[in-house]
């Protein structure tokens, strides 16, 4: 396929999420096509999907999660490698990545706080029984784990243990979550073995993810003549199977008219398939969000297409289990520099540089995570904001005694300011502070215990123009709910149905490193 040729394909995808942004980047930079060429749809009013932050200081800001980022990210980075900063073209984003930390770094002071003083998490706190349980799980196999839960693998000691409390917060597991996915990330992120008490190895974005990675890639997207519809949610994808498997065209509703588009065998189509953030509501600070676990139009094109096709995967596993899969953030936007204060004494860490802070005896397991200062590029220098997310949001608060998931904002405040002690500084920090909860039904959906073919190949075997990338998409050795997976599928997607010759770069692998695996050994044995 020569360029003049590529110079005629239209390449359709399905979401706008940072997989699509990342496909159409591709599309321009390694397959030649014009911007005009390509059209991204898009449900909802605005890019980023699970890559978001919004707001403003007078209605308080919203960052429905967090993204770290990591030198082993080697597709992500190369895509913000060639995406021109918007404060400065004659930089790239990467440059600024790189300029932020090396000028804001992360070492961890307060990883862990019990009974309202920091723990000690210089010790991973294992027995010689939780060494060797984690030792089989790493060095087994994904057929010979199958579909068992975390749970089954590892003694009910092994998940109060300080190593268990740093690696869920920082990742997101919770104990029924994949033990095949847990596996992955220890051989995944095995380099950061020996500094997860301090997270050292984690890069941040200067902003928000938002403002810092979606709006300069949708910038430059646009500027390359990228067609963007959004309010435009794709119902159905027409196929044409006969030995192989050929996508023939689109069906979207957009304004209330439902309308089509007809796909030529030489065009492309990605799909967004699936999405961890679909359904999330907000709360506010005197009401809690409520639960809706209807299925958006994510899940439902997916089932829609996977129907009677083993081939594109089995969305039952990832949306039909809420209880499973559901857990709460919230972000609170502060009008007075009390609470940074009070965080900033008890945890030893200036803002942008603490990274994660665990209450290791919470019942909800709260997290927060306080950034660098300005984390919106709107937001007064009077403002301050920082996120947080609780993984048992059915579980009674341990001074608010109400699930997590009943709680208004200034009630988990409360919960937070208890553990933490503030409790003389309450009064003036629930008059100051905003704090907006968010509800996610599916936010670790894509840990869930799976089975193999549950998650479509990137390009299904026989499809000839059709391709899945995201987060629940199959891709061997990398892990899911980081932007690094997204960004890898839709490097392989382009790649493969163009038929370049090229492939994604190999997965960063730390254990093939003896001073990585070395260091990894010795903070098992402490």
């Amino acid at each position: 396929m020569g360029f003049m040729q590529r110079s005629e394909i239209q390449a359709y995808l399905v979401g706008g999420g940072i997989a699509s942004l990342s496909a159409a980047a591709y599309l321009i930079r390694d397959g030649g096509l014009p911007g005009p060429n390509i059209h991204v749809f898009e449900a909802l009013g605005v890019l980023g999907g699970s890559l978001d932050g919004a707001g403003s200081p007078e209605d308080g800001y919203v960052i429905r999660g967090g993204r770290m980022f990591n030198f082993s990210y080697v597709c992500t980075y190369d895509l913000l490698g060639f995406i021109p900063s918007l404060s400065d073209p004659s930089k790239t984003v990467l440059d600024e990545f790189h300029e932020f930390n090396a000028r804001v770094k992360t070492d961890a002071r307060c990883r862990l706080v019990a009974g309202g003083r920091k723990r000690d998490a210089s010790s991973m706190g294992f027995s010689m029984k939780d060494r060797v349980d984690l030792i089989e799980v790493a060095l087994g196999t994904e057929e010979s784990l199958g579909a068992k839960p975390i749970d089954a693998c590892f003694a009910p000691a092994f998940f109060q243990t300080n190593f268990w409390l740093m690696w869920a917060s920082m990742f997101g597991f919770e104990t029924w979550h994949s033990a095949v996915e847990f596996k992955r990330y220890l051989h995944r992120f095995v380099h950061e073995f020996s500094r997860i008490n301090t997270l050292s190895g984690v890069d941040r974005s200067p902003y928000n993810q938002y403002d810092s990675v979606v709006l300069p890639i949708s910038t430059w997207l646009k500027s390359q003549g990228v067609r963007f519809h959004t309010g435009a949610e794709v119902t159905d994808v027409a196929l044409r199977i006969d030995g192989t498997t050929t996508a023939t065209g689109l069906r979207y509703e957009q304004g209330g008219a439902a309308r089509e588009v007809a796909v030529r065998e030489s065009d492309l189509v990605f799909v967004t398939n699936g999405s961890m953030t679909a359904s999330s509501t907000l709360g506010t600070p005197k009401t809690a969000p409520k639960l809706d676990d209807r299925k958006t139009g994510d899940w439902t094109l997916w089932e829609k297409l996977a129907r009677n096709r083993r081939d594109f995967g089995n969305p039952s596993v990832f949306d039909d289990h809420v209880e499973e899969s559901k857990w709460e953030s919230f972000t609170v936007t502060c009008r007075d520099p009390e609470m940074f204060r009070l965080i900033e004494e008890f945890t030893g860490n200036a803002p942008g540089t603490g990274a994660l802070v665990t209450i290791a005896d919470s019942a909800w397991m709260l997290s927060i995570v306080v950034a660098y200062q300005p984390h919106f590029l709107n937001q007064p220098s009077d403002v301050q904001v920082f996120w947080g997310y609780g993984l048992y949001v059915d579980r009674p608060g341990d001074f608010v005694k109400k699930p997590m998931a009943d709680c208004s904002g200034d009630e988990i405040l409360t919960e937070l300011c208890s553990h933490l002690r503030f409790l003389e500084r309450l009064p003036k920090i629930l008059e100051t502070c905003q704090c907006i909860p968010c509800m996610m039904p599916y936010i670790t959906s894509q840990f869930l215990v799976r089975s193999p073919g549950d998650r479509p190949l990137v390009v299904p075997k026989g499809s000839t123009n059709l391709a899945f990338i995201g987060q629940f998409c199959e891709q061997p050795d990398d892990v899911v709910f980081t932007v690094e997976y997204s960004v890898r599928a839709a490097q392989t997607a382009v790649f493969t149905l163009l038929k370049l010759d090229k492939t994604p770069p190999p997965v960063y692998r730390g254990e093939d490193d003896p001073l990585v695996l070395a260091e990894a050994l010795k903070t098992m044995l402490s």
